[in-house]
């Protein structure tokens, strides 16, 4: 038997909701199947399953809030015998509504009289109870006053509307609170080595540039795509910044996943990963990282997106900012930053010319790494900047 667990979705996550069960007791599943969705502070989050085989029970229900590490359910895997329950089951699996029940007004809508018969189409019913609305007190535009499913639908969104401020405030204060208390203990417990280099990009822009006229559109590349790719690259000339701090030691990572610090419309900033960046040409790393944004802007993230990365990477340049000094989110031991592309003076064979520069950073553990390591990641990604064409 495998147990299904509550992941760690994040540094400070000490619980998440259970929002609904995708699957069902008796469903097959397979490795990497979305079982279950789960809200924490910072967005609904979709979770995969980490085992094949047979749902066996589910011991957890939609709202209950449950600690990480918790049995949510048992899988029995392929190949296994049918167990003896050992452990109740609580529920039968139904989707919920995330949105609170809530009464729209309707002006002049009036509660059926005791006794009297609710006009609903079964439709209608069935809609309304998956959108947590009480259709008591509409007032149906069907005949003779029977509630139809554009009742609910209409009922439907104005209850959105009234609980959507509300929602996204609470989610923002929270979202706050949590990224304050996993920066407060990245400060506390990190011991932070800050170094900055200042990169001439007019190889890779002209590259770049060339290279998108030969695109469509929407294909064409992001000069971030190229700093994530070459940040990928060069861990691998220096691998222990990529790596997690784990029961007191640095565990190096076999792979590179880029956290890829993306800010949300609400505020407040997600870093879900890209995996194995530093194997994905340039043309499915763009791919991957607009549907990232995309999905993450939406709420519609994995928990593997969100617990994998092993190194963040972060950019302000949007925002104006030449250089920013990041801080390190646990259990990662580094973390790099870009500014904006500013043309500056640089001398080049002698002579003073503008280039296109960039300014990266890198904010490292120095438990893990030195002054020495960390120059020379800065040098391996100075490199890999020159040589756009070998990304």
């Amino acid at each position: 038997m495998a147990d299904f667990v509550m992941p760690t979705l994040g540094a400070d996550m000490t619980e998440g909701t259970l929002v609904q069960w995708k699957k069902r007791v008796g469903e097959r599943v397979t490795k990497g199947d979305i079982i279950a969705e789960v809200d924490t502070d910072k967005a609904a989050i979709e979770v995969e399953c980490h085992a094949t085989g047979i749902i066996e029970r589910l011991l957890a229900k939609p709202g209950d809030k449950i600690p990480v590490g918790t049995v949510m359910a048992v899988i029995r895997e392929e190949g296994q015998p049918a167990a003896a329950p050992s452990r109740p089951q609580l529920f039968t699996p139904q989707p919920v509504s995330t949105q609170p029940v809530l009464q729209p007004d309707t002006g002049t809508a009036a509660s059926p009289l005791p006794g009297s018969r609710l006009r609903i189409s079964p439709a209608a019913r069935t809609l309304a109870a998956e959108r947590g609305i009480d259709p008591t007190g509409l007032r149906g535009t069907g005949p003779e006053g029977a509630i139809t499913l554009d009742d609910i639908t209409r009922a439907a969104k104005g209850a959105v509307g009234v609980a959507t401020s509300a929602n996204a405030a609470d989610r923002q204060a929270r979202m706050r609170q949590t990224i304050a208390a996993a920066m407060a203990r990245s400060k506390r417990e990190i011991p932070h080595y800050y170094l900055s280099t200042t990169i001439d990009l007019s190889r890779a822009l002209a590259w770049l540039t060339a290279e998108n006229g030969r695109r469509p559109v929407t294909e064409r590349l992001l000069v971030s795509v190229l700093f994530i790719k070459a940040v990928a690259l060069a861990l691998r000339q220096v691998p222990e910044l990529n790596a997690l701090w784990k029961e007191g030691e640095a565990v190096r990572s076999e792979r590179i996943h880029i956290g890829t610090a993306i800010s949300l419309r609400q505020g407040g900033l997600v870093a879900p990963a890209l995996h194995d960046a530093d194997r994905a040409g340039l043309s499915e790393l763009m791919q991957r990282f607009q549907d990232l944004v995309k999905r993450t802007r939406a709420g519609s993230l994995r928990s593997s997106e969100l617990s994998d990365p092993t190194i963040t990477v972060t950019s302000l340049g949007e925002q104006g900012v030449e250089t920013v000094f990041g801080v390190i989110y646990p259990p990662q031991v580094a973390l790099v930053g870009f500014g904006k592309v500013v043309e500056r003076p640089w001398v080049a064979d002698g002579l003073v010319v503008p280039r296109p520069v960039v300014t990266a950073s890198l904010s490292a553990d120095h438990r893990v790494s030195d002054g020495h390591r960390g120059g020379l990641f800065l040098a391996e990604l100075d490199r890999l900047l020159q040589e756009p064409h070998a990304l």
